[in-house]
């Protein structure tokens, strides 16, 4: 007789198989819920022969309409709007474990647990996401517009593991890759079919002079330097959607060092605003490691000042805010300067 129970978030995959593993072996009694989120009958026949051959309980639920509008339909509204979107972040909060507490408060399960890389740890009665022991496979970055109920109530099976270590039991060592709902084609196809604007425009110096032309809005974002219509030596600063215009600059001209964010979700304000420990990690990997700031509160926004410029910040994109290994807090890039 189990005396513990926990619901796993479940694709089949590597990480969710050796979650699935690990608990049980621990004394869990799991039950495998797999989220249908795009209608992927082999993703979902995948997931139950896995769970059966783990002989662990399996459900499946239909989370299709939830994740078009709230993941699908954000997509292509921040493209029409010349922002950059982050599905990932938002499909983690507002999907994933979103169904994992509602399926485990109707089955009366308290634990929730995925095959994130990922840590919790509790401090004067506050929960944080913490890094993984895999820092190469830390997924911290993509958690922190998790709530406190969520937290308080999440198992890390892969939090103390090494994928290395994972993939060691499975042939198949493959793993996606890539945004799920584009099904490996272009994301400029998916706007298209949806109308978003793909007319010609002005690419623009910061100044407003014409320096060039642009095939399309959705096929630029900040920092890129290849590209139809942009001018050597220059990159893309950001998106005017109003003028249908691509704005660009020097390389030098991309460091910013004040950066606006909304939609945040923090641990603890206090600690926030009066830390001076505080890093940020923006766009999660690439020319902008973990930086220190200074975190001031404006009406709705967190203004972030950095001591180091950051390269290339665009606006709809998240920055997670650490002190050491823990995520104090998180949110949305909507200016810079």
């Amino acid at each position: 007789m189990y005396k513990k129970e926990v619901l796993l978030g479940f694709s089949g995959g590597i990480d969710s198989c050796t979650s699935a593993r690990a608990l049980r072996d621990a004394g869990y009694r799991v039950v495998a819920l797999t989220i249908d989120t795009i209608g992927d009958e082999a993703m979902v026949a995948k997931a139950r022969d896995a769970a059966s051959a783990l002989g662990v309980e399996w459900l499946v639920v239909d989370g299709r309409e939830m994740f078009q509008r709230h993941i699908v339909d954000y997509f292509i509204a921040e493209y029409r709007r010349g922002w950059t979107p982050a599905p990932c972040t938002l499909c983690n909060t507002l999907i994933k474990w979103h169904y994992l507490k509602e399926e485990a408060d109707r089955l009366g399960i308290h634990h929730i647990a995925t095959g994130h890389y990922f840590q919790v740890e509790c401090h004067d009665g506050r929960y944080y996401v913490a890094k993984a022991l895999d820092l190469s496979k830390d997924q911290s970055y993509y958690l922190w517009g998790l709530n406190q109920e969520i937290l308080s109530r999440a198992l890390t099976p892969m939090g103390q593991r090494m994928k290395s270590e994972a993939k060691a039991h499975f042939e198949d060592k493959s793993e996606s890759m890539g945004i799920c709902f584009l099904r490996g084609q272009h994301y400029t196809t998916l706007l298209e079919a949806r109308g978003v604007d793909m007319r010609e425009g002005d690419v623009v110096l910061l100044d407003g002079r014409v320096c060039g032309r642009h095939n399309g809005i959705v096929r630029y974002t900040s920092g890129q330097r290849r590209g139809d219509g942009i001018p050597e030596g220059l990159r893309v600063h950001d998106i005017d959607a109003k003028s249908n215009a691509v704005r660009v600059c020097s390389n030098a001209e991309l460091y910013k060092h004040t950066l606006y964010v909304e939609q945040y979700n923090v641990v603890d304000i206090n600690e926030l605003l009066t830390s001076d420990d505080i890093t940020v990690k923006i766009r999660g990997i690439g020319r902008n490691p973990e930086r220190a700031v200074h975190i001031e509160r404006q009406d709705q926004r967190l203004v972030v000042r950095l001591d180091d410029a950051a390269w290339a910040p665009a606006k709809g994109q998240p920055i997670v805010l650490y002190r050491k290994n823990l995520v104090v807090g998180g949110g949305i890039v909507v200016d810079f300067e």
